[in-house]
């Protein structure tokens, strides 16, 4: 990476269809592999059911951590890049925003930004709702603020977590 400023980006993965563990792994690689970029911290795997459409496959869910010198715009880019590289297609009209998926990228967090423009919604417009995603984020980045909201451990002090598992590196 060469020596622009860089921002902390926090980045959600998951899966659902074929081997989630290999794609999610793939994809932290290739997350990695992006330009002016680096993977600082990637969280376990997490074993999660199914959230909005709920008659599907369990998903399995991370959160990557990554320094980035790429503006917001240009790394969500590169995110749906690597998506379809992996199988995922997103119907135009949004239909299957809730199915099941090859692989899922979703950007939580761009440093303290908050930008709300066509496509692009960051913070993630619906992270403090989802265990999904604040228990690996949490597990990377304890003390992680959600702007607008506030300390991410305090968005997850309401929320039911029963249902979500930590895979040991057996399991993945």
């Amino acid at each position: 990476m060469d020596s622009s400023p860089t921002t902390t980006a926090y980045v959600g993965l998951g899966s659902n269809l074929g081997d989630s563990a290999a794609v999610l792994r793939a994809a932290l690689r290739a997350l990695d592999a992006l330009p002016r970029t680096r993977l600082s911290q990637a969280s376990r795997l997490y074993r999660t059911p199914a959230w909005g459409q709920t008659d599907q496959p369990d998903f399995l869910n991370a959160v990557a951590a990554l320094e980035t010198a790429l503006p917001a715009r240009d790394l969500l880019a590169a995110m749906l890049e690597i998506e379809r590289d992996a199988g995922r297609s997103r119907r135009a009209d949004g239909s299957d925003r809730w199915g099941p998926r090859t692989l899922d990228l979703d950007l939580l967090l761009y440093g303290q930004a908050t930008i709300a423009e066509p496509g692009l919604h960051v913070p993630h417009p619906h992270l403090h709702e989802r265990a999904f995603a604040l228990v690996p984020l949490l597990e990377i980045a304890p003390q992680v603020r959600i702007a607008g909201v506030g300390l991410a451990r305090e968005a997850l002090a309401g929320i039911d977590i029963g249902a979500i598992q930590a895979l040991g590196p057996d399991d993945r």
